[in-house]
């Protein structure tokens, strides 16, 4: 089905339709079904030509046109997952890989594992890798692999240089951001910079062009103050509303990682970044893993920011929490040495550092692990769900999936009751979890 020709065909991650996924054909599933904004303890999802065709509970489904039910055997269906900020998986690594071919195995890992729309993101590296880099990914988003490209750098603080390398480093440069764009083709989505950067921010800086060439700036790996962190937003805001986009929202890369500090008395960039969420100006990406933050902090940034869907359906609250994984190559994988870009990262226990220094380099969880967590640190099923699928969504721009909703894609995680994947439909397609 997908195929990139560069370096030769790659095989299907999505096997041939079975004979009730054929055009025209409905097949349907039951159990827990997770909506965007309520949970149906026993529901029905019907799937027709590559959509979702119906949802509702299994009393309702007869009346409207889908008699055969199969019963219930403890499965959980939620929407496939949207993950905005991840590097890799399986052993391969998007800011490592030279040919698509080779980053296929980190969109496959994840794809298998829930996550049905990735972006597929890069480190801070030389102009020429970073130029290199996007073109190949392209190569996977224009097969259908991957939703876009993240650049987290080169515009970041020394200072909150995180895992990445600090030498490599620069001073904003708008004609960069242009030529990046160019190199991937329409398909650069989001790009990490620090707004204390000298020319981030202001007139024809980063953050405008990053706007104009179509991409969402995203705050992070800064040591920026309150003060120039608001400032960064607001060039953000004006910008999209310059350029005709009303209402879209900046991200802040993995809150309070990779970032100075909350202080009572030198507040930084996260009190910025939440009050900017609660104004609905921004949305936050927590690496929920229960090693990059703990379940309270979790709890209380959803509770401050994230969506809150009361009994009644209705969602309160910004809905201004994507989950993400920030996975690296080891998503999947042992314990063991691993690469970052030009970093070397030890795995040890699950948890991925750099091997000098001992900074936390990036998640090994997919994010139906991260979704996980999440419940575990006391968030609501349905809240944790729509904050790694309907909101990461809408930062991206894809308003035909994140959500088990009639009329969108049929994107389908067929999980047991304690969320471990069983299937994955991908466009109403079942993926091969063994490829």
């Amino acid at each position: 089905m997908y195929e990139v020709r560069q370096n030769g065909p790659m095989t299907d991650a999505v096997r041939s339709p079975r004979p009730d996924q054929q055009p025209g054909t409905t097949r349907v599933l039951a159990g827990r079904v997770v909506t965007p904004d309520g949970v149906l303890d026993d529901g029905v999802v019907a799937v027709r030509d590559g959509r979702v065709a119906w949802v509702g509970p299994r009393a309702e489904a007869a009346a409207a046109g889908f008699p055969d039910v199969p019963a219930g055997d403890g499965a959980t269906l939620l929407p496939g997952l949207v993950d905005v900020h991840d590097h890799g998986g399986g052993g391969s690594s998007f800011p490592d890989a030279t040919s698509a071919a080779e980053a296929l195995g980190g969109a496959r890992e994840h794809l298998r594992h829930g996550t049905t729309s990735l972006v597929a993101s890069l480190v801070t590296a030389p102009r020429d890798v970073l130029l290199a880099r996007a073109a190949t990914l392209a190569d996977l988003a224009e097969a259908g692999e991957i939703v876009g490209i993240h650049l987290e750098g080169p515009f970041l603080s020394e200072v909150r240089c995180g895992a990445q390398n600090p030498h490599d480093m620069l001073d904003g440069d708008p004609g960069l951001v242009r030529e990046i764009a160019a190199a991937a083709r329409g398909h650069l989505r989001t790009m990490t910079v620090a707004p204390e950067v000298p020319g981030v921010v202001g007139p024809a800086g980063v953050i405008e062009t990053l706007v104009e060439v179509g991409a969402v700036p995203s705050i992070g790996h800064t040591d920026a103050t309150t003060e120039q962190t608001e400032a960064a937003i607001a060039a953000g805001v004006a910008a999209f509303a310059a350029a005709g986009r009303p209402g879209a929202r900046l991200t802040a890369t993995h809150l309070f990682n990779g970032m100075r500090p909350l202080h009572h008395r030198e507040p930084g960039p996260v009190a910025a970044c939440l009050a900017a969420a609660a104004r609905g100006e921004m949305v936050v990406e927590l690496v929920a893993d229960g090693t990059h933050l703990a379940h309270g902090t979790i709890r209380s940034v959803v509770e401050l920011v994230g969506p809150h869907v009361g009994a009644d359906g209705a969602v309160a609250g910004p809905d201004a929490v994507a989950l993400v994984t920030d996975a690296m190559a080891a998503a999947g994988m042992a314990d063991g040495a691993y690469e970052l870009g030009p970093m070397r990262v030890t795995v040890a226990d699950g948890v991925a550092r750099l091997t000098e220094g001992g900074s936390i380099a990036g998640g090994t969880y997919h994010l139906l692990d991260v979704v996980r967590e999440t419940v575990e640190a006391g968030v609501p099923l349905v809240d944790a769900v729509r904050a790694a699928s309907w909101t990461p969504a809408g930062v991206l721009g894809l308003d035909d999936r994140g959500g088990l909703v009639a009329g969108l894609r049929a994107d389908v995680v067929v999980t047991d009751g304690d969320l471990r994947v069983r299937e994955v439909l991908r466009g109403g397609e079942s993926v091969d979890l063994s490829a």
